[in-house]
């Protein structure tokens, strides 16, 4: 079939089963968008700036399991891209980004709104193609989205050269593939090692399930909750992890970490076992490396080899996909729990009910506190919403307040922090999971960051809500100011610098503003807005100097830490 090098990518994606593209135009993209403007398959929503395009493709991704896919346009469109995709790639989150490029006969000489996008993103995605011919496009396509969702996902850059996209093909798309030369993810785990785990779980007295974003990206949440079950392991898991398994459930120890539960801390302190399970012991997690988990043994399963004994030295590692490796050892572990192997755990977890019982996650008292919005949060939507979160204080009080009983039910930028993901991603998951309440739990600092993106939710009729925890501040930074620079606020302060009217900001944009002062107003202002069929933005103003307690201080040991 004869068609240009635009029809040929809008085919491509339509064979890879897209329908939906987050974007922005641009002159050397125009060719692409006009044949887009006549397809019946593929939903395109105009952003308001190429980062809000990476992070709602990456937000569409999390929640739906699908790649996500973004374009913009060469030059500063892409360069605005590289930020959302590295946030995207930093978490393992499949997204295939379509960057315009000039000429290819004017690559090289500065030509207007030139950028070696390719050079720039080769860093911080897991693969790259500069397309050359038209004929390479078929080909091409397929290969991004197939490495892109598989092995450790991540993201893919597709470069087009505007010669490229107006020059023409005989297109044919390649047969589906499942691996390409030189490309080869190990997905089943070595039986010996398997076997050797086996043995060590159920010789363990202190054990510990440690699991992260790799269970959710392998669909490994049933399995993961069995293996909890079938040994009554007890669970903690990294921010990206949470939903895997149900924090509502008594084995579950919440998150661990910098701003982790008291309890989850001193779990990983004490244990002789940890069975890590898609996490990579980043430094968030481990605080002072050579004091981490002093009696532990590690069995680390992880799909990238890459990640094992990076941080933490493994003894017995497992390199595979999370939810294949995790069958595995249930089918080698069953006849040994049936044969009556296993230790008695029953002495560790009367410990960590009395660690729980005297190190609670409370929600002070006094002033509308950011803690009892989120339990508000939590309680009026009976732990059923998708929650999205921006990055700094509200994204630890969401991450601590917010019980997730699924997994893609809560996104959050995990490895790169970035602010202002959540309002993007929200509008990527609400695309993606229209029937879900889906809620950005956000700081006013960060939401500022892509608050333009509020045109985007109006005119699509995207329904999002946004539940802004006003205090005034840069909160995360202010706080560190606080505890470790004896209060010296250095531009910290976002009211001294006038910070807009939430209310009033959403109003302009057509979009529902609601503000709350008073902890009575908390339930009501989130009823209504959930009735809504608007995207909503809710003010709650609470306490300034409010802290995230918990808090294991930079460098500082697991077990040594700051209120909590």
């Amino acid at each position: 079939m004869r068609m240009s090098g635009a029809e040929a990518i809008l085919k491509s994606l339509e064979k890879e089963g897209v329908d939906v593209i987050f974007g922005i135009p641009g002159g050397v993209m125009i060719p692409l968008y006009d044949v887009l403007m006549d397809s019946k398959n593929i939903r395109h929503i105009l952003t308001r700036h190429e980062q809000g395009a990476a992070h709602a493709a990456d937000g569409y991704a999390r929640a739906t399991g699908k790649v996500g896919v973004c374009m913009a346009t060469s030059g500063p469109g892409a360069c605005n891209l590289v930020t959302g995709l590295a946030t995207a790639n930093m978490d393992s989150v499949p997204v295939v980004a379509i960057t315009g490029q000039v000429g290819t006969h004017v690559i090289g000489t500065d030509a207007f709104q030139e950028a070696d996008t390719t050079g720039i993103t080769l860093s911080m995605v897991k693969h790259n193609y500069l397309l050359k011919d038209p004929s390479e496009i078929p080909e091409v396509m397929q290969e991004a989205f197939l490495i892109a969702s598989t092995g450790r996902p991540g993201v893919v850059v597709v470069d087009l050269p505007v010669d490229v996209c107006r020059g023409e093909l005989n297109f044919k798309y390649p047969e589906k593939r499942t691996r390409l030369p030189g490309y080869k993810p190990t997905t089943t785990g070595n039986a010996r090692q398997i076997k050797a785990a086996s043995k060590l779980i159920v010789s363990a007295e202190r054990p510990v399930l440690y699991a992260g974003g790799g269970v959710v990206a392998s669909g490994a949440s049933q399995e993961l909750r069995k293996l909890a079950r079938l040994l009554e392991l007890p669970v903690t898991t990294t921010l990206l992890g949470k939903g895997v398994f149900p924090e509502t459930d008594k084995l579950s120890l919440g998150m661990l970490g910098m701003h982790g539960t008291s309890y989850a801390n001193f779990v990983m302190m004490e244990t002789d076992l940890i069975i890590a399970v898609g996490a990579r012991f980043d430094d968030r997690i481990t605080g002072r490396l050579d004091t981490f988990a002093p009696h532990a043994k590690v069995i680390h399963v992880d799909i990238d080899p890459a990640e094992i004994s990076k941080n933490v030295k493994a003894d017995i590692p497992i390199v595979g996909d999370a939810g294949k490796v995790l069958k595995e050892m249930l089918t080698a572990l069953e006849p040994e729990v049936e044969a009556g192997k296993g230790k008695d755990l029953k002495p560790w977890h009367r410990l960590i009910r009395e660690w729980k019982k005297e190190y609670p996650l409370l929600v002070p008292e006094g002033g509308l506190r950011p803690q009892f919005v989120v339990s508000e949060i939590y309680r009026v939507t009976k732990g059923k919403a998708l929650i999205v979160t921006e990055v700094g204080q509200n994204q630890m009080w969401a991450a601590q307040f917010y019980k997730s009983t699924k997994p893609r039910h809560f996104l959050s930028s995990g490895g790169l922090g970035t602010m202002g993901y959540g309002f993007p991603a929200a509008i990527g998951a609400k695309v993606g999971c229209p029937d879900s309440l889906v809620i950005d739990i956000a700081g006013d600092g960060s939401i500022q960051m892509n608050v333009q993106e509020l045109a985007t939710a109006v005119i699509e009729k995207i329904p999002v809500v946004v539940a802004i925890l006003n205090n005034g501040y840069l909160g995360m930074v202010r706080q560190w100011q606080e505890l470790f620079y004896d209060r010296r606020y250095s531009h910290t302060d976002l009211q001294t610098n006038v910070s807009p009217d939430f209310v009033k900001l959403a109003e302009a944009y057509g979009a529902m503003g609601l503000r709350v002062t008073k902890p009575e107003e908390v339930a009501p202002a989130l009823r209504r807005a959930f009735k809504a069929r608007v995207p909503v933005f809710i003010d709650f103003v609470v306490e300034p100097e409010e802290n995230v307690f918990p808090m294991v201080a930079p460098g500082a040991s697991l077990d040594d830490m700051i209120g909590g």
